[in-house]
């Protein structure tokens, strides 16, 4: 059984929840913290584990606001471990919400989906 890793949001690091038995990974608000690497560690070993016994189904909802060069590196990571689970055959689908007037998201995400062969969900969110 995984954990379920839940961290509130603060002014620099968005609101994380990771919840292997509903296959749902949520990461929404700012992400600037002092040390990404440091920040996204516990997610990255929560997905690691999870590679290993993952849900038929995984939904995952990126709702940022805005993230700094360190932190899209870090969510680079995530979505390329995400792809591996994909790959092995299991669905994954990726939401990403983005504001009605931020052009900056909506690019981003669709960077993503480019560089990551795993079905993108973009989804505007209106004011």
């Amino acid at each position: 059984m995984i954990e379920t890793i839940k961290i509130e949001a603060s002014a620099k690091t968005p609101s994380i929840h990771f919840d292997a038995s509903k296959g749902m990974l949520e990461i929404k608000g700012r992400s600037i913290p002092e040390n990404s690497v440091e920040f996204y560690r516990p997610m990255m070993e929560w997905l690691e584990k999870y590679m290993g016994i993952p849900g038929t189904k995984t939904s995952v909802n990126i709702q940022l606001e805005y993230f700094n060069t360190s932190s899209s590196k870090c969510i680079l990571d995530i979505f390329k471990k995400l792809e591996a689970i994909s790959k092995k055959g299991n669905e994954i689908v990726i939401n990403w919400f983005y504001e009605e007037d931020d052009e900056d998201m909506q690019e981003a995400g669709e960077d993503y989906q480019a560089i990551i062969q795993v079905p993108f969900q973009m989804q505007m969110v209106k004011e």
